[in-house]
């Protein structure tokens, strides 16, 4: 059976992906258990100084073979669609932060471990940015913004002409503006730039992002090879209802669902990518092999990992 790939996973049992070399282990221990082969740990936005703390971590366990690659979720992110992530840390495209991290992963023995990181477009800097990723063979995803379509286009056209592959769009639907028929801001252009190969689109198909005719309508709308399912599983993943942090923010799980306190804004999810890939085909009637191949080989590929035989 193939073996599932999460390019978006923040953590899982208690723990959160970065904080520690024994703490990212147990986590990802808990994937492994769960039938995810591969796993692309994700990091919230959060100061140079911790990102830096962070990645170095990161890349140790990427060197080992223990983690597929790092998938920077921020900084560089809208406060308007900022989610649960914390206002304080956020700042606009800064290329000589994403040159200080790969030298922090290229001196932990992993130059390549970083894969993918999410930007608002509409940002200052953006442009100069999304060089800076493709010269590294970061992978740029667009996410957390407030552009509108015409914007999202541009950029999603830009990047994949200059690295020659898709762009990858952060969770779909969420982060961004809500899809209007008067204004079908990111997700619309997303959409059609899934269709014609251009972008991968996430889906965080956990019951609770998104409704199930959403997700049966962006399979049979562009079709399995330009989506990726995700997890985007938090430190709550495996655990009851609770308190716990997504980076450095307090967050309270009820019936499973992850909001962060005060404001009750998502704050990742409480799944598995093998339990999202079980929803994608029981409750939303996703076909099954669609669905894996959304869960395996086109997450693989969307960050530029290789597809071993088993995915």
């Amino acid at each position: 059976m193939s073996r599932l790939v999460d390019i978006h996973c923040h953590g899982a049992a208690g723990a959160s992906l970065g904080s520690s070399e024994e703490a990212s282990r147990r986590a990802l221990a808990h994937h492994a258990e769960a039938g995810v082969g591969r796993v692309v740990a994700s990091l919230v936005s959060a100061s140079p100084t911790d990102l830096r703390e962070r990645v170095a971590v990161l890349a140790r366990l990427v060197a080992s073979g223990d983690l597929a690659g790092i998938h920077l979720e921020g900084p560089f992110l809208s406060h308007a669609r900022r989610g649960a992530h914390d206002p304080a840390v956020l700042a606009d495209p800064d290329p000589a932060l994403v040159e200080q991290l790969v030298a922090v992963a290229d001196a932990a023995g992993a130059p390549s471990a970083i894969r993918q990181l999410t930007f608002a477009p509409e940002l200052p800097g953006s442009e100069v940015l999304v060089r800076t990723l493709v010269a590294h063979g970061i992978r740029p995803a667009v996410g957390h913004t407030d552009a509108d379509a015409a914007q999202v286009t541009r950029t999603i056209g830009e990047i994949a002409e200059r690295q020659g592959a898709p762009a990858v769009v952060t969770h779909l639907f969420n982060g961004m503006p809500p899809f209007h028929h008067r204004a079908g801001g990111p997700a619309a252009a997303a959409l059609v730039a899934a269709a014609r190969g251009e972008a991968v689109v996430e889906l965080v198909a956990d019951g609770v992002h998104l409704a199930p005719e959403v997700v049966r309508m962006v399979f049979e709308t562009v079709g399995p090879g330009n989506i990726a399912l995700v997890s985007d599983a938090t430190a709550a993943t495996g655990l009851g209802d609770g308190a716990y942090e997504l980076g450095a923010v307090e967050v309270e799980v009820s019936a499973g669902t992850a909001r962060t306190t005060g404001t009750g804004a998502i704050a990742g999810s409480t799944s598995t990518l093998a339990e999202c890939l079980a929803w994608a085909v029981e409750v939303a009637g996703v076909n099954a092999q669609d669905a894996r191949q959304a869960a395996t080989r086109t997450p693989a590929t969307a960050v530029g990992l290789e597809p071993t035989t088993a995915d």
